[in-house]
């Protein structure tokens, strides 16, 4: 049994990081601010989902406030010295077009929280970091699949900028203090009671509630969709000792997005009222992620299969549609 420490613990990628960790017999301090980025609803019902368990304790905070962070540590240190077997942190400020319109936020969570952590686990010896990065590095010029070695330095929104500094972060933290470090880079994460800004969540609510599905471009775009728990054990897996490594997670097998939009008018048993806006720069055409360094690294490899992923997400709608339709879905 080991300790571990989880930010974003009410996010969508977190709470089912805690909840795998939980089921191995882990002790886990789960850290998140309940921000209002989306609906608290959502978040609140994940942390509900975690709250009452054994060897679950949460704090409501901040990572950007590096007092309550150290304050924190402190308060989980030992006699002995002994701290978190690793700290996995997956709280961050998500999401491409609303960074254009708000930097400074995107900035300060996924790169100053990122750097308070990484100062915490050199000071109180944390062996283990595990940082959440995101697919949105690519840009719009590498050649698919996307793969690791591939530059990232021309993001093309605020909120790749912040995740490519944090990775930056890590490497210096590693170079310098022998922190062993996974980076992930998550491809369009989907599943039940996920992100509603994303695009499967927004599909799902749309098209239940007979509202305009409105598509950015011509929908031939298509995405790199994972199911959250291909997501959340692929990170676990990274708890594993890899020195300093950037590591794809994805399902290597992109879906158009208008594939995906038919896909859900067949399992909710209604056609979708198409309405088409003109792309944003700072989207990409397509998402298409190489993960052949998760499968040899780390033994990974996706097991959803995407359509059952996606009845999963509307029978997870359906279940809690009494509030689930009232959650904005638009930027």
């Amino acid at each position: 049994m080991a300790k571990y420490l989880v930010t974003g613990a009410a996010g969508f990628i977190g709470s089912k990081v805690i909840e795998m960790l939980l089921a191995e017999g882990h002790v886990v301090v789960g850290v998140d601010n309940m921000n209002q980025a989306y609906d608290l609803r959502l978040k609140q019902w994940r942390l509900a989902t975690l709250i009452s368990r054994p060897n679950f304790i949460y704090y409501c905070l901040d990572i950007t406030d590096q007092q309550r962070l150290r304050d924190l540590f402190e308060s989980h240190v030992d006699s002995a010295s002994e701290s978190f077997a690793a700290v996995i942190n997956l709280a961050a400020r998500a999401g491409v077009r609303p960074s254009v319109i708000n930097p400074w936020t995107y900035f300060d969570t996924n790169t100053t929280g990122t750097l308070n952590l990484l100062e915490l686990c050199k000071d109180f010896a944390v062996p283990k970091f595990i940082l959440s990065s995101t697919s949105s590095l690519y840009g719009k010029d590498n050649p698919m699949p996307w793969r690791e070695m591939q530059c990232t330095n021309l993001p093309l929104s605020p909120y790749a900028a912040s995740k490519k500094a944090a990775e930056v972060l890590c490497y210096t933290y590693h170079y310098l203090y022998g922190l062993d470090v996974t980076v992930f880079r998550y491809f369009t994460v989907y599943g039940p009671a996920g992100r509603p800004d994303m695009s499967l969540f927004r599909f799902i609510q749309w098209i239940s509630e007979g509202r305009p599905v409105v598509v950015f471009g011509d929908g031939k775009q298509s995405r790199d969709f994972t199911y959250v728990d291909d997501i959340a054990r692929g990170t676990i897996a990274g708890l594993a000792p890899v020195g300093y490594e950037i590591i794809n997670l994805g399902s290597d097998e992109p879906v158009v997005l208008l594939d995906a939009i038919h896909l859900i008018e067949e399992i909710v048993g209604r056609k979708a009222v198409l309405e088409f806006e003109t792309r944003h720069a700072a989207d990409t055409p397509a998402s298409w992620a190489d993960n052949n360094k998760a499968r040899n690294l780390l033994h990974w490899q996706p097991r959803s299969v995407f359509a059952h992923g996606v009845e999963e997400s509307v029978n997870w709608y359906m279940a809690h549609r009494a509030w689930a339709q009232e959650i904005v879905t638009y930027d």
